[in-house]
Parts: C-alpha cells; structure tokens; sequence
C-alpha cells in the first residue's frame, strides 16, 4: 500500500505515538510505503530515502499503485520559496515549505488523487543542471535547530544537509552515519572544496553530526540554529564562545 503526505509538515515519529520522539518529517507531497498498522498508526517506510517511522493515519492520504507510478515516473518538481500557499477546493489554503514535492505538476498546478492544486511559487525541475548548493544551504540560515526537522521552521544536522542536496537533485540519506557512506573520501580539510559534507564524531567515535564545508575555513550547520562557524582540522570552531564544539571525523565529496 501507498500513501502520500498531503498537509505541509507531517511528523514520523520512533513509536506510534503522539509522545514518542520525532525522528523525521514528511513534507507535502513526499511518497511513502505502508508497511504495518497500529491503531490509527501507519509504520511507513519514506521512498525518498528509505526511512522508517510512524504517522498518524489522519495525515497521510492513501493512493493506488497506478497513481503511485504515475507520479514516480514523472517529472520530479519541488518548491523553491522558503514558504508559499497552495491553493486547492474552493480556494482553501495550504502553505508548502521548501522542498515540497509538486505531483504531476505543470502550468501551475499540481494533483494529489483527483484534487487538484494551484501554485503560483517557484519551483525547480529535478535534475537540474544549476546545482546551487550553497544557495540552497544559505535559504536555510538561522532556522532553529529541531530533533528530526526537515523544514525552514526546525531542522536537524542531517535533515540540512539532506534538504539542502535535495533541492539540488542529489539524494541523500536521513541520518549523518548514513550519509558518511556516500560520496568519495577526501583526505584531508586542506584539499576539500566548498559543498563538500563534513562529519563528526562523539567521544564514542560515532559519527553524531554533519554539515557541508564552505569558503575560507567555514563550514554550514543546525547546532541550536542553522549557523556558519569556523572548521579546521580539528572541527569546529564556534567564535562565539571561543572553543570546539564538534571533532572533525571525515570529510566526502558528493
């Protein structure tokens, strides 16, 4: 069975439960897979990225295998505003953060089962050949940090660095330690370029935060905001309040 998110931020969450711990989001338009029941709980299994969680069965709408593959097979847009209304039944109104997916959509509007949509924001065709990836990352500055956020409004490590490759046509896992398995190493911080991702490991020598490498010795991150600090080889400098704050593990060029 298949399903589709149809409200702009829908919380997965580790147990089915209202009080279980978030640990990742659905936005508009993102595809999953039913993969068990609970009450009124669906396990999901995300095909954006393969992640597993629990959702309310409220916020999800199911879809058949037909509309499933039809949107599948076509062409991949995604919002490019940091918010921006959809308009659908009546003129009732649902806000899309970034990143949204668009099913089916052409000529400003976009379907979800037989309901369509009106969308007058701007959207990027994937894959895209401008790749703006720092653009992408600097759309999220200052959005505050969120355990298992994927939106402009709260957003985790991973969940950055994952939105900011996405809306470059670069998949990317959910978590850090899935993410450090992609890509190519590079050896060391002296011959990384800008966009490559950055990863850090805690005194257990797991791999517990990333964030993607700019110009002059900086790097791009969520810790507590979407914030831009020093990087060397070491990890990271924060200037505020002049120490380390993360120890640098690897570094890999997507």
């Amino acid at each position: 069975m298949f399903a589709i998110c149809n409200l702009s931020i829908v919380p997965v969450r580790k147990d089915p439960s209202d009080k279980s711990e978030l640990v990742s989001q659905l936005l508009f338009g993102e595809m999953v897979e039913i993969v068990d029941n609970k009450d009124n709980w669906r396990k999901i299994r995300m095909l954006y990225d393969d992640y597993y969680g629990w959702v309310d069965k409220k916020q999800i709408a199911s879809i058949g295998e037909d509309d499933y593959l039809k949107i599948n097979l076509s062409t991949n847009y995604i919002s490019s505003d940091l918010v921006q209304l959809a308009i659908w039944n009546n003129n009732q109104l649902c806000p899309l953060v970034l990143g949204s997916s668009l099913p089916l959509y052409k000529d400003h509007k976009f379907f979800v089962g037989t309901t369509g949509y009106t969308f007058d924001g701007n959207v990027i065709e994937l894959p895209t050949k401008e790749k703006r990836l720092l653009e992408n990352a600097y759309m999220y500055l200052n959005a505050p940090y969120l355990w298992g956020g994927r939106s402009p409004f709260g957003i985790d490590c991973s969940g950055f660095t994952q939105m900011t490759f996405k809306l470059s046509g670069i998949p990317l896992k959910r978590d850090a330690r899935d993410q450090a398995e992609q890509g190519e190493t590079i050896n060391l911080i002296s011959e990384s370029q800008p966009g490559d991702l950055a990863f850090f490991e805690n005194e257990e020598k797991k791999i517990v935060h990333v964030g993607i490498i700019l110009a002059g010795g900086q790097i791009i991150h969520a810790s507590g905001r979407v914030r831009i600090d020093r990087i060397d080889h070491q990890g990271i400098f924060n200037e505020e309040t002049k120490e380390y704050t993360h120890k640098l593990r690897l570094i890999k060029r997507i």
